[in-house]
């Protein structure tokens, strides 16, 4: 097999490392962007460093934001008295494409899953439980997914919330088992919002 020119053989093995992406696809990313225009590729380059730059976290939501607290969690049309908990910002921004949800958020970043090392103290589950015991919040929706770390999850914060006396409730799904929010279809998460249950 050919030897690669360094620089191309540097780019496919940064590729390689994203999500979803093997050899074979990393390859034709590297092939597609040498041969495309210098600003094009300066610009993604430029698009990189900024999502490192100048995105955190929103301290009252967890989700990612430019300015704090995020639009979202300024916006005024938004219904204050329901949360909706999500595991990661892609599953917030799944649920705000399907349009049927016109509370607040709150990402956890992540689930509980002990043979990961991922404990409850490690998610934003007592910031939940800060935001809860001020009183506004009437209902928490559980949206995480249909996973077994998702499941126990939800089951904890609901627990946690019990003596709290606010109306916590598991989004229906029509996913199937292991399914994840963030790929589901528009319809199915507003159905799965508008059949939510109370836990």
């Amino acid at each position: 097999m050919a030897q690669l020119a360094k620089p191309l053989e540097h780019l496919i093995e940064r590729l390689v490392k994203l999500p979803g992406i093997g050899e074979k696809s990393a390859t034709r990313l590297a092939l597609f962007l040498l041969k495309a225009p210098a600003e094009e590729v300066e610009a993604l380059s430029q698009a990189l460093v900024d999502l490192k730059r100048k995105l955190r976290t929103c301290s009252v939501c967890f989700n990612y934001t430019e300015e704090d607290p995020c639009t979202i969690c300024r916006d005024p049309r938004r219904n204050d008295s329901q949360i909706c908990v999500v595991e990661e910002p892609g599953d917030l921004m799944a649920i705000e494409s399907s349009g049927g949800f016109t509370g607040k958020y709150h990402v956890l970043h992540g689930v509980i899953s002990p043979l990961d090392g991922i404990e409850p103290e490690d998610l934003r589950i007592q910031e939940l439980v800060e935001r809860v015991a001020k009183g506004t919040i009437r209902e928490v929706i559980l949206a995480t997914n249909p996973s077994v770390e998702g499941e126990s999850t939800s089951l904890y914060i609901a627990e946690l919330l019990k003596p709290t006396g606010v109306k916590v409730t598991r989004i229906a799904y029509g996913l199937p088992a292991g399914g994840d929010v963030q790929y589901a279809d528009k319809v199915t998460l507003e159905k799965a919002i508008e059949n939510r249950r109370e836990l």
